[in-house]
Protein backbone atom coordinates (compact mmCIF):
# COMPACT_ATOMS: atom_id res chain seq x y z
CA UNK A 1 0.00 0.00 0.00
CA UNK A 2 2.85 2.37 0.87
CA UNK A 3 4.49 1.73 -2.49
CA UNK A 4 1.33 2.33 -4.50
CA UNK A 5 0.77 5.71 -2.82
CA UNK A 6 4.41 6.66 -3.43
CA UNK A 7 4.18 5.62 -7.08
CA UNK A 8 0.95 7.57 -7.50
CA UNK A 9 2.46 10.75 -6.00
CA UNK A 10 5.63 10.39 -8.08
CA UNK A 11 3.70 9.89 -11.33
CA UNK A 12 1.43 12.83 -10.51
CA UNK A 13 4.48 15.05 -9.98
CA UNK A 14 6.05 13.94 -13.26
CA UNK A 15 2.92 14.49 -15.35
CA UNK A 16 2.05 17.82 -13.75
CA UNK A 17 5.52 19.23 -14.49
CA UNK A 18 5.34 18.42 -18.20
CA UNK A 19 2.85 21.21 -18.90
CA UNK A 20 5.41 23.81 -17.83
CA UNK A 21 8.14 22.56 -20.16
CA UNK A 22 9.05 24.53 -23.24
CA UNK A 23 8.64 22.78 -26.58
CA UNK A 24 10.43 23.00 -29.94
CA UNK A 25 7.20 24.13 -31.58
CA UNK A 26 6.17 27.52 -30.16
CA UNK A 27 3.14 27.63 -27.87
CA UNK A 28 0.82 30.62 -27.74
CA UNK A 29 -1.94 31.85 -25.47
CA UNK A 30 -4.43 34.68 -26.06
CA UNK A 31 -3.90 37.58 -23.63
CA UNK A 32 -6.01 40.52 -24.83
CA UNK A 33 -7.40 42.60 -27.67
CA UNK A 34 -7.33 46.29 -26.86
CA UNK A 35 -9.31 48.33 -27.62
CA UNK A 36 -11.92 45.93 -28.92
CA UNK A 37 -13.57 48.54 -31.17
CA UNK A 38 -12.29 50.03 -34.43
CA UNK A 39 -13.60 52.02 -37.38
CA UNK A 40 -12.66 51.68 -41.03
CA UNK A 41 -11.33 55.25 -41.07
CA UNK A 42 -8.49 54.67 -38.59
CA UNK A 43 -4.91 55.04 -39.77
CA UNK A 44 -1.82 53.00 -38.98
CA UNK A 45 -0.60 55.81 -36.72
CA UNK A 46 -3.88 56.02 -34.81
CA UNK A 47 -3.25 55.17 -31.14
CA UNK A 48 -6.75 53.66 -31.08
CA UNK A 49 -5.89 51.04 -33.71
CA UNK A 50 -6.64 47.69 -32.06
CA UNK A 51 -3.70 45.65 -30.83
CA UNK A 52 -3.57 41.91 -30.22
CA UNK A 53 -1.42 40.59 -27.38
CA UNK A 54 -0.41 36.93 -27.14
CA UNK A 55 1.94 35.06 -24.85
CA UNK A 56 4.57 33.04 -26.71
CA UNK A 57 6.86 30.33 -25.37
CA UNK A 58 9.55 28.49 -27.33
CA UNK A 59 12.33 26.11 -26.25
CA UNK A 60 14.94 27.53 -28.66
CA UNK A 61 13.78 31.15 -28.63
CA UNK A 62 14.20 31.40 -32.41
CA UNK A 63 11.47 33.97 -32.91
CA UNK A 64 11.99 37.32 -34.58
CA UNK A 65 15.50 38.50 -35.35
CA UNK A 66 16.89 41.29 -37.48
CA UNK A 67 17.57 38.99 -40.44
CA UNK A 68 15.42 40.03 -43.41
CA UNK A 69 15.04 36.39 -44.45
CA UNK A 70 13.80 35.47 -40.96
CA UNK A 71 10.75 33.29 -41.43
CA UNK A 72 9.20 33.62 -37.99
CA UNK A 73 5.76 35.12 -38.40
CA UNK A 74 2.46 35.67 -36.63
CA UNK A 75 -0.57 34.55 -38.66
CA UNK A 76 -4.12 35.85 -38.20
CA UNK A 77 -7.14 34.40 -39.93
CA UNK A 78 -10.24 36.58 -39.89
CA UNK A 79 -13.00 34.05 -39.20
CA UNK A 80 -15.61 36.28 -40.86
CA UNK A 81 -13.86 36.78 -44.20
CA UNK A 82 -11.34 33.87 -44.04
CA UNK A 83 -8.58 36.31 -45.02
CA UNK A 84 -5.17 35.40 -43.60
CA UNK A 85 -2.69 38.12 -42.70
CA UNK A 86 0.87 37.64 -41.50
CA UNK A 87 3.05 39.86 -39.39
CA UNK A 88 6.76 39.72 -38.67
CA UNK A 89 7.75 39.35 -35.07
CA UNK A 90 9.28 42.45 -33.52
CA UNK A 91 13.08 42.35 -33.24
CA UNK A 92 13.72 39.96 -30.36
CA UNK A 93 17.47 39.56 -30.97
CA UNK A 94 18.42 40.79 -27.48
CA UNK A 95 15.75 38.66 -25.81
CA UNK A 96 16.46 35.43 -27.70
CA UNK A 97 17.35 32.66 -25.32
CA UNK A 98 16.47 29.07 -24.60
CA UNK A 99 13.13 28.65 -22.82
CA UNK A 100 11.88 31.95 -24.24
CA UNK A 101 8.64 33.40 -22.86
CA UNK A 102 7.19 36.83 -23.66
CA UNK A 103 4.07 38.79 -24.45
CA UNK A 104 4.03 40.00 -28.06
CA UNK A 105 1.73 42.81 -29.22
CA UNK A 106 0.88 43.49 -32.86
CA UNK A 107 -1.28 46.18 -34.40
CA UNK A 108 -4.30 44.83 -36.27
CA UNK A 109 -4.49 47.86 -38.55
CA UNK A 110 -3.40 45.90 -41.64
CA UNK A 111 -5.67 42.97 -40.79
CA UNK A 112 -8.86 45.02 -40.76
CA UNK A 113 -11.02 44.69 -43.84
CA UNK A 114 -14.41 46.19 -44.45
CA UNK A 115 -16.74 44.25 -46.71
CA UNK A 116 -20.06 45.97 -47.21
CA UNK A 117 -22.48 44.26 -49.58
CA UNK A 118 -24.69 46.53 -51.64
CA UNK A 119 -24.85 50.26 -50.99
CA UNK A 120 -22.28 51.56 -48.52
CA UNK A 121 -23.89 52.24 -45.22
CA UNK A 122 -22.32 52.20 -41.78
CA UNK A 123 -22.60 48.91 -39.94
CA UNK A 124 -20.73 47.12 -37.17
CA UNK A 125 -19.27 43.64 -37.57
CA UNK A 126 -18.01 41.29 -34.90
CA UNK A 127 -14.73 39.66 -35.83
CA UNK A 128 -12.83 36.79 -34.20
CA UNK A 129 -9.35 35.66 -35.23
CA UNK A 130 -7.57 32.33 -35.40
CA UNK A 131 -3.95 32.88 -34.47
CA UNK A 132 -0.78 30.83 -34.79
CA UNK A 133 2.94 31.51 -35.16
CA UNK A 134 5.91 29.89 -36.90
CA UNK A 135 9.45 30.11 -35.62
CA UNK A 136 12.61 30.48 -37.73
CA UNK A 137 12.74 26.71 -38.29
CA UNK A 138 9.14 26.75 -39.57
CA UNK A 139 7.76 24.98 -36.48
CA UNK A 140 4.05 25.81 -36.22
CA UNK A 141 2.51 26.64 -32.87
CA UNK A 142 -0.84 25.59 -31.54
CA UNK A 143 -3.79 27.39 -33.17
CA UNK A 144 -5.92 29.54 -30.87
CA UNK A 145 -9.02 31.66 -31.35
CA UNK A 146 -9.31 35.13 -29.89
CA UNK A 147 -11.67 34.97 -26.95
CA UNK A 148 -12.53 38.67 -27.14
CA UNK A 149 -14.38 39.85 -30.25
CA UNK A 150 -13.31 42.88 -32.25
CA UNK A 151 -16.23 45.17 -33.02
CA UNK A 152 -15.43 46.78 -36.34
CA UNK A 153 -17.50 49.66 -37.72
CA UNK A 154 -17.47 49.87 -41.51
CA UNK A 155 -18.09 53.43 -42.67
Amino acid sequence: MKYSIAIFILSLAIFSCKKDKFTTAPQIKFVRLSPNFAQSDITSLDPNAPKLTIEVTDAEGDLGGQDVTDSSMIYLKNLKSNNIDSFRFPDLTRAQQNNFKAEITVSLFNALDCVTPGPRRPRTDTVFYEIYVRDAKKNKSNVITSTDPLFYRCL
